[in-house]
């Protein structure tokens, strides 16, 4: 019985064991996959994404900076560590922008060295002359960037800032400015072919992916519009999805313009592009349209008219079904039959016909629009352009607005800016003034096409201090006990690929290129040890100061206050719907894309501003509709009768003096004066029955209800 109890109490104690055992494993296998969950949730998050991209880009960046060092070295540059500091000025996220931006680098690079070899050569004996005329061409050149607005402007900026580079520091011995503009080309371009080279072929980021999916989001945005705008209420929602259309525009059209350097196979042709941005800019005003249309209803909606908006409203929340033309095409149909089934002798079946008629140009669009985005996604097919609504509607693609007295004022900031540093630097014969000028022309120049530079400039300041401080411990802790190239690039990894990671990255990209460009130069890449601690620390005084002065005479010369900005925008889009009404002015074709940059304009510009923002971007559509409608209706006043030919261009010419900037005749009459007037024309070219006067009152009847919105706006911003 004794050993029955012995092996009794092993048992118990064994299956204690084996149950203490069983519990633990369980813990551990539960501990296990909640961490391999969390493993798996961070490496499918968009942050893990953002850090693995910033890596590979920093990583190869580095690799093309090291190959340009060591050619540069190996075929005897003076200067090679200007070929580093190419690579990272031109290194994209993207290998699109990354080609485009050394293409623009390399053609301004050889045009400011030739202008820089001119100017020295010609005024070498008058040091303020030549000081004068080599700030004149940085402010040219900027000028010229701050009209063209599209990443070609980098070429204009590269051909100031390279002058500035060359320039200043070579007044010294301008016996050896053509010698020094041609090594300087040589370094820069052996720096821009690296840094193409390597962000092309290796582990390349091609930026049609990129395009087409910010295409598809933008659709699907597109169509959210447009649905909003079927229930005929008008909220906030309402306004965050105009505006956001009209920034997202910009955004595509600053993809589009690298696309055909990208390392696709097949890149979106440039006609697509354009008909699918005509597409979208119109919708823009067309759903505000509709809604108002809807909303003069007040619930009176005919049954006819609502059971087609509500098809159409199932239509676009479908997913593109296979026989998606044969759809459209009846939807079309039953609103062309609606059209014409009202008649336009009385006021509702005015609004009825011409809502019927917008319905048909939103259908015709947005069908458009899924034909072209497929077309875009699969380049190398040839779409049917038959099935296009308007095929034989040119298209204008974006269109930029161009302010070239707002492009004189930053301009000529910046020229008075450097001449003032160069003032400064020939009255004290400051050693190290040259490069401090040079410096101070490059932040003129590189920082002075945005809109608020000072920001951007302390931020790269912070980087500056940063390289400074690190350039200082490479130079006299570091590089004098490294004599081997491999050594060499060990040291240096740390910096630069930290550095690099966060030039990746938006926020701290001015920061990053602080201490990317800093290193090189502060440090003296050259092909031997040649540090002096007397000349870094001028150098370094000399670059500090030259950033701190950009800072201060950007603030003052060159940046146009918010409030002044966006009131010269708004002068603008006065002026332009006066000279529509009035018969000049921008073209239909450039109209609605003209107003559409100027909305992306103010949006990053209204929250800075004293300016209720809704009320500036309300005024900004309701001069684009009016605008529209102003053109329409004197296209439409010449097959008129000589009597509405009279009448209309009259009211046209008092629509024309409501947006007059000054009025030396008196007070305009206000907007519900004019709608009233409109609609007393519309009731008289309707009592015409003259079929060929549809186009004329359906016309007018868009004047009319843009002119209420117009009427509306006004009021609540007066009360």
């Amino acid at each position: 019985m004794a050993i029955y109890g012995v092996f009794g109490r092993f048992a118990n104690q064994y299956q204690h064991s084996m149950n203490a055992a069983h519990v633990l494993l369980s813990s551990v296998e539960r501990r296990l996959s909640r961490t391999a969950k969390v493993c798996t949730d961070f490496l499918r998050s968009a942050a893990f994404k953002a850090d693995a991209e910033a890596m590979v880009f920093s990583a190869k960046s580095f690799l093309a900076a090291t190959i340009a060092y060591y050619i540069a070295l190996r075929i005897g540059l003076p200067k090679p560590y200007w070929a580093i500091v190419t690579v990272y000025i031109v290194s994209q996220t993207t290998s699109g922008p990354s080609f485009s931006r050394g293409v623009y680098r390399l053609a301004g690079t050889i045009v400011g060295a030739a202008a820089t070899v001119l100017i020295i050569s010609t005024f070498v004996g008058e040091p303020v002359v030549c000081g004068a005329v080599l700030s004149g061409w940085i402010g040219l050149c900027l000028f010229l960037s701050l009209l063209d607005r599209t990443p070609r402007a980098y070429a204009y900026v590269l051909a100031g800032y390279t002058a500035s580079l060359i320039g200043f520091p070579g007044v010294a011995d301008p016996a050896a400015i053509f010698d020094t503009a041609s090594l300087r080309v040589q370094e820069i371009g052996l720096g821009v072919i690296c840094a193409v080279l390597v962000h092309r072929f290796i582990l390349p980021r091609p930026i049609t992916g990129q395009f087409i999916g910010k295409l598809s989001a933008t659709l699907k945005d597109a169509r959210r519009l447009v649905v909003d705008a079927m229930d005929g209420v008008r909220d906030e929602q309402d306004r965050r999805d105009r505006h956001r259309l009209a920034a997202d525009l910009l955004l595509l059209r600053g993809l589009s313009t690298h696309l055909p350097y990208d390392v696709a196979d097949a890149t979106p042709r440039r006609r697509h592009l354009s008909l699918i941005h005509d597409r979208l800019a119109r919708l823009l005003p067309l759903a505000t349209e509709i809604e108002d249309r809807i909303r003069s209803f007040g619930g009176d909606t005919p049954q006819e008219l609502a059971g087609l908006m509500r098809d159409i409203v199932a239509w676009i929340e479908t997913p593109p079904a296979v026989n998606e033309d044969t759809i459209a095409t009846r939807l079309i149909g039953r609103a062309e039959t609606l059209r014409k089934a009202f008649s336009a002798r009385e006021a509702h079946g005015r609004i009825v016909s011409n809502l019927a008629g917008r319905l048909v140009e939103v259908i015709g669009i947005l069908h458009d629009c899924d034909g072209l985005r497929r077309a875009v996604a699969a380049p190398r097919q040839t779409p049917d352009f038959s099935a296009l609504h308007r095929p034989k509607a040119a298209s204008r693609g974006y269109v930029f607005h161009r302010d070239p007295l707002t492009a004189a004022w930053g301009a000529s900031g910046a020229a008075l800016s450097i001449f003032a540093g160069c003032l400064i630097w020939i009255a004290s014969a400051w050693p190290e003034g040259g490069m401090a000028v040079s410096i101070l022309g490059v932040s003129c120049s590189l920082f002075g096409t945005v809109d608020a530079p000072a920001p951007n400039v302390m931020k790269y300041l912070k980087g500056l201090i940063y390289g400074i401080g690190i350039s200082l411990a490479y130079s006299f802790m570091i590089l004098p006990r490294v004599t081997e190239f491999p050594v060499l690039i060990a040291v240096l990894a740390p910096a630069f690929l930290f550095a690099g990671s966060l030039q990746a990255r938006l926020p701290t990209t001015f920061m990053a290129l602080g201490v990317t460009l800093t290193i090189p130069i502060l440090a003296n890449l050259a092909s031997s040890y040649q540090a002096d601690f007397a000349v870094s620390i001028n150098t370094s005084v000399a670059v500090v100061a030259a950033v701190l002065f950009s800072i201060m005479s950007m603030s003052l010369m060159q940046t146009l206050p918010v409030d002044v900005t966006i009131a010269r925008l708004r002068g603008l889009n006065r002026r332009d719907v006066r000279r529509r009404a009035l018969g000049s002015g921008p073209d239909e074709a450039r109209w609605t894309g003209l107003m559409i940059d100027r909305t992306a304009l103010l949006l990053p510009r209204l929250p800075l501003s004293r300016h209720p923002a809704d009320d500036v971007l309300d005024e900004t559509l309701h001069s684009l509709r009016i605008g529209h409608a102003a053109g329409q209706v004197r296209a439409a006043l010449a097959d008129a009768d000589d009597d509405f030919r009279q009448a209309g261009r009259a009211l046209l010419s008092r629509v024309a003096r409501h947006f007059q900037a000054r009025r030396r005749r008196g007070p305009p009459l206000p907007a519900a004066r004019l709608g009233a007037q409109t609609e007393e024309l519309i009731r008289q070219v309707a009592d015409s029955a003259e079929p060929r006067h549809a186009h004329l009152i359906d016309s007018l009847v868009d004047l009319r209800f843009a002119l209420a919105a117009l009427n509306t706006s006004e009021t609540e911003t007066t009360t």
